[in-house]
């Protein structure tokens, strides 16, 4: 196995126990929201989905996002297989991409946002995109708990 490959795994292992989570919430759910100022259920699934769209635009510019438009500008918040089947393709696409990274350029590859003040190589990039959507799941795991419902069981 190839250290792109246990990427490939760590995203895929990643989505897999997010929809699992996910999948427990009712539609009645979607809106809930910790406080006022914090994301609704279905904006935070959102907000992963599309994050890892512009994690990808990122990596494809080597940091610089230019004039980014994300596609998901001005879509209505519908539910979960909406959200998830309008990020397929992208989420393909992203895969495909860094099927396409060997180990080489898993260390030589620099991905630089200025206006953050970062530099990190292409490696340790893709492996904060997983921690990304990681800590949202345990965010909605905490949504899961102040509603009073059954949390799913992602440890499996």
């Amino acid at each position: 196995m190839t250290a792109t490959d246990i990427i490939i795994l760590h995203f895929e292992e990643i989505r897999r126990r997010s929809v699992k989570l996910w999948s427990g919430l009712t539609p009645e759910q979607y809106s809930w929201q910790p406080d006022p100022h914090a994301m609704t259920a279905i904006e935070m699934i959102r907000h992963v989905l599309e994050g890892e769209h512009l994690f990808h635009k990122i990596i494809d510019n080597r940091g610089n996002l230019g004039s980014y438009v994300s596609p998901w500008q001005g879509r209505p918040y519908l539910n979960l297989h909406d959200e998830l089947a309008f990020a397929k393709p992208y989420r393909e696409r992203f895969l495909n991409t860094v099927k396409a990274f060997g180990s080489e350029d898993l260390a030589k590859i620099e991905i630089v946002r200025s206006e953050k003040g970062q530099r990190r190589q292409l490696g340790d990039y893709l492996l904060r995109i997983g921690y990304h959507e990681s800590v949202h799941t345990g965010q909605m795991l905490s949504y899961f708990r102040s509603l009073g419902i059954e949390r799913p069981v992602i440890w499996d």
